[in-house]
């Protein structure tokens, strides 16, 4: 991946939940402002861990919750609803910052709701992954119009719900 390429966290994570919700946020249309589960998500932030220094922005493309243990980065999350997602974001910041030089470097994911956490790490066939999911990305993004509308579960809960079913 060149380093000059704007794919952040956020576009890794929201590959896995929505296409349509990913090709929005790559074009700045941002509904999520007034989502009630987006202002739950920043209060969970902003209470939670609160002695950790948070939001560490790296390039303007990743922005890991806070670095507590040395090489282990934290993204804190409310539920496990979308975790698949949630793990691949994590691996992204991992994998962004090996090919930056910093090796070694592993993840978790915080539950503080749930008072649990998940370990993640990078593996040489997820590092094969990431390259034709940064490829993917791409591509849905370059695209003049965002993907069909594919009905989920999630949708009933999204900030983009009303821009999709118009």
């Amino acid at each position: 991946m060149e380093l000059g390429n704007r794919i952040t966290g956020v576009m890794v994570y929201y590959y896995f939940v929505c296409k349509r919700k990913l090709w929005y946020f790559a074009h700045e249309i941002q509904m999520e402002q007034n989502n009630e589960n987006v202002q739950i998500g920043s209060i969970l932030d902003e209470k939670s861990y609160a002695r950790d220094r948070k939001h560490i922005n790296i390039d303007q493309i990743i922005n890991i919750d806070f670095i507590r243990e040395t090489n282990i980065l934290h993204e804190v999350k409310k539920s496990r609803k979308i975790e698949d997602a949630s793990i691949w974001q994590v691996k992204y910041y991992i994998y962004y910052l090996k090919i930056r030089g910093m090796e070694g470097v592993r993840g978790k994911i915080d539950y503080p709701l749930l008072k649990k956490s998940m370990n993640v790490e990078l593996s040489e066939e997820d590092e094969d992954e990431m390259i034709k999911i940064l490829d993917e990305i791409k591509e849905i993004i370059s695209q003049p119009v965002p993907s069909s509308l594919i009905k989920q579960k999630i949708c009933k809960s999204c900030a983009y719900l009303d821009l999709c079913y118009i």
